[in-house]
């Protein structure tokens, strides 16, 4: 555990009935208050707890808990939390902005509850052996607890192959078998005596205020976000800046040293294929904005052996290859003496950032039929000329089929003839709201996209001892980005129009005025050679994966001279899945 939490260790435990047993064990990466009076296991009362979190507004509550007569033995936000959690029960989580993964045991009652944020922003796993209970920030720990070399669950391991990361928080289940997460936003409680019990203490929800002007949807964005940005700012130590071409990183670096004077350092990954070069835009933002910058170029020449401990690391295949990518960034932050990162998650999700939201956007407008001929026709002008998906470059696609998603779940059904199983899943989504956008952005903000980010984040960072903070999941603001009626995210063919004009003026136009969108992606073959003799020859070593996938066909495939976009991306994908099984010794 010590990559986590290289500052401090310790464990303790205890018997409340005989027969059961109890152990905590923590360890500290140092954030707020680094001296050792903030170690972990703390105790507030009766109650203990080992926490790998940070609460963001810890001063306000403080300030409260001082007022209702409570005392502090440290500054740390931990303590806050646990106060809080002592005063006011388990609906103090209403009042916490932040993120966590923790537990508490209470020696008056024998209790042991865990409890997971809002977001999934912290990894919580659950492991049940008989009438024991596993938990753990990351699956290798526990596997270390239970003394056991934990199976690769190939059910996921297929679902990876055949669907991609957006099948993969559809549910609990893990890349091994009878490992589970605790949902986002639930408490687990185990008494002395009881089955255990689960409860959700929050879900987001589309709640438009009809009455909201364009004005007060920009105001209001822009307030929450920089509140939001000025609470994760709050540290001992200092935090860096993911930085790419794109608004929602941008947002974060300009309103930071701009409105709220922040020394601000970035760190961007540098990538020669001109569809993801960025330079030109970055450098530009960085003259404008001032602010100290740093390129990261990914490491190439040990790219399998990195990529290897990279996935030993996640306990399981990557999402993508961006995720190696942003690994290099972690690390260059920390050889810079950083222990927190901030980054752009959520915004897409949040404002309707992707080219298939501009689709569902013109369905949803078509009760209004001048609004519906200006959206198109400035979706013609702005965003058709950068759509490379042949299938989104339909305007009416989602007035014809509301429920097609090939785009999302189908693209790898082409590959069906290279897995010894090749049988699927059919698309399932959650029906949030009867608003075809909003139910796509809330899905991939709970299941789809934002938990494989986080997760992938998470861990990259905590490799190195870093933090990853995301300004744009913050809870103020998500719940008001829900109540902002549809009609007014997408405006005159640009996507994201309420948090563009929230940051216009702050960020530099020549991002806030880009219609085109890149993303945090990176092409695999300027990584993974899939042309080099050595690079097939390890794909194709023999090994656990082809209990998965066909050897004959593999092979077949990479034969070809060349790759299109999708079969790189497969290919990759088979690589981690070959590396995650050999090291889990499937």
């Amino acid at each position: 555990m010590a990559r986590r939490g290289p500052d401090h260790a310790a464990a303790r435990s205890w018997s409340p009935v005989p027969g059961r047993n109890v152990t905590l064990l923590h360890t500290r990466l140092a954030i707020v208050d680094l001296h050792m009076r903030a170690n972990q296991p703390l105790q507030v009362g009766t109650k203990w707890m080992v926490s790998n979190s940070e609460l963001y507004n810890y001063r306000e509550l403080r300030a409260n808990l001082l007022a209702a007569g409570r005392s502090f033995a440290t500054s740390s936000d931990t303590e806050v939390l646990l106060h809080a959690i002592d005063a006011w029960g388990w609906s103090a989580l209403d009042r916490c902005e932040g993120m966590w993964a923790f537990a508490v045991y209470d020696e008056e009652d024998g209790s042991l509850v865990l409890a997971r944020d809002r977001f999934g922003e912290k990894p919580l796993w659950l492991f049940h052996d008989g009438d024991d209970l596993y938990f753990g920030s990351e699956v290798k720990f526990i596997a270390a607890l239970a003394g056991r070399r934990l199976r690769a669950n190939l059910r996921h391991v297929r679902r990876y192959l055949l669907h991609g990361y957006r099948a993969l928080y559809k549910s609990t289940e893990s890349f091994h078998e009878g490992i589970e997460a605790l949902a986002p936003a639930t408490l687990l409680r185990l008494d002395v005596m009881a089955p255990e019990k689960r409860q959700t203490y929050w879900a987001p929800r589309f709640d438009p205020d009809d009455g909201m002007s364009y004005d007060d949807a920009v105001q209001g964005t822009r307030q929450r976000l920089r509140r939001s940005i000025e609470l994760r700012l709050r540290a001992d130590v200092p935090a860096a800046f993911c930085l790419s071409g794109g608004l929602d990183s941008n947002a974060l670096v300009a309103i930071a040293k701009r409105d709220l004077a922040y020394d601000v350092e970035a760190f961007t990954a540098v990538l020669d294929d001109p569809r993801y070069d960025e330079r030109p835009q970055v450098d530009a933002v960085v003259a404008a904005l001032g602010v100290r910058h740093r390129y990261v170029r990914p490491e190439r020449t040990r790219f399998l052996e990195r990529l290897r401990e990279l996935v030993r690391q996640h306990d399981g295949p990557l999402a993508t290859i961006s995720y190696y990518v942003h690994w290099s960034v972690m690390e260059a932050q920390a050889a810079h003496g950083y222990r927190i990162s901030v980054s752009g998650t959520g915004a897409d999700e949040l404002f309707a950032g992707y080219y298939d939201h501009h689709l569902a956007y013109l369905h949803e407008m078509r009760g209004d039929p001048p609004v519906r001929v200006a959206a198109e026709a400035a979706w013609r002008q702005r965003v058709l000329p950068h759509v490379r998906n042949p299938l989104l470059r339909d305007p009416s696609l989602f007035d014809r089929e509301p429920h097609y998603r090939a785009h999302l779940f189908g693209e790898n059904g082409r590959f069906r003839h290279l897995l010894q199983d090749g049988t699927g899943e059919s698309f399932a989504e959650r029906g949030w709201t009867n608003d075809l956008l909003r139910n796509r952005m809330l899905n991939e903000l709970t299941t789809e996209v934002v938990p494989a980010i986080l997760y992938e984040d998470d861990l990259n960072a905590m490799y190195f001892s870093v933090e990853n903070r995301a300004p744009f999941l913050d809870r103020e603001l998500v719940d008001f980005a829900f109540r902002i009626p549809t009609r007014l995210l997408i405006r005159d063919g640009f996507g994201k129009a309420v948090l563009r004009d929230a940051v216009r003026g702050v960020v530099p136009d020549v991002v806030v005025d880009q219609p085109r969108k890149v993303g945090f992606n990176a092409p695999v073959e300027e990584l993974l050679h899939l042309r080099d003799a050595a690079t097939r020859a390890e794909i194709l070593r023999e090994g656990p994966i082809f209990d998965i996938v066909r050897p004959d066909q593999l092979e077949t495939l990479l034969a070809q001279a060349a790759f299109d976009n999708s079969e790189s991306k497969f290919l990759f994908n088979v690589l981690n899945a070959k590396l995650f099984l050999e090291e889990a010794g499937a």
